[in-house]
């Protein structure tokens, strides 16, 4: 049985929407942590509502944020833990997005997912796992998990944007290259990557820049 997914959002600038961007937020944070960047995002995607859901699990390691599944180096968790909590919250994910193309009634090609850290190793998760593929990935300083089952699992392969701080020392910025290697290697041809220089574990304004412009190309503006 699945968990609901609390879940704030942003109308369309507009008033009328005809896409979403939904934000995948990252360990022991919540789902407010990204919804800001709408403020920045949305006169550029004036027809776009975004919607940021929290996580499902309360996070050992913050207590006052929430995790898509347990981190075993940082909250002592083990390894079977961490499997199983993805697979849950893959589940979790899965009926969420479902439940945001219903309730607002948009297609696959509609919806851009936008990840950070821990939300973007489950969109790079679950999104080609999904049965249509979603408009497009934007995986902020994250990682692809488990590359070595993508090729075999995968059911369609979305566009992606890896953007990664050089100076990441949460995720290291070699999460990138290794991710692009692996989504080529199982037949990707959209695969984009930008490097934000100087910057850690964040998302700096070029990174948010290359974002957009990436947002706007595959949700039709």
């Amino acid at each position: 049985m699945t968990r609901a997914l609390q879940a704030d959002r942003r109308e369309p600038v507009s008033g009328d929407l005809r896409s979403a961007v939904v934000f995948l937020h990252g360990y022991g944070a919540n789902g407010a942590d990204l919804l800001g960047l709408a403020d920045v995002l949305g006169e550029h995607l004036p027809d776009t509502m975004f919607i940021a859901p929290d996580a499902p699990e309360a996070c050992a390691g913050a207590p006052m944020g929430f995790q898509w599944f347990p981190i075993p180096w940082i909250d002592g968790s083990s390894e079977e833990e961490s499997r199983q909590g993805l697979d849950r919250a893959s589940d979790d994910l899965n009926a969420f997005l479902d439940g945001v193309m219903v309730d607002y009634d948009l297609l696959p090609e509609q919806v851009m997912i936008f990840g950070f850290s821990q939300g973007t190793m489950m969109s790079l998760h679950v999104a080609p796992r999904r049965e249509d593929a979603v408009a497009g990935i934007c995986a902020f300083s994250g990682r692809l998990l488990e590359p070595e089952l993508l090729a075999d699992e995968l059911t369609c392969r979305p566009a992606v944007l890896l953007v990664h701080g050089d100076q990441d020392d949460v995720v290291p910025v070699q999460s990138l290259p290794e991710a692009a290697e692996a989504l080529q290697g199982a037949g990707w041809k959209e695969v984009y990557a930008h490097i934000m220089k100087g910057t850690g574990h964040g998302i700096a304004p070029d990174g948010l820049s290359v974002a957009l412009a990436f947002m706007r190309e595959r949700l039709g503006y």
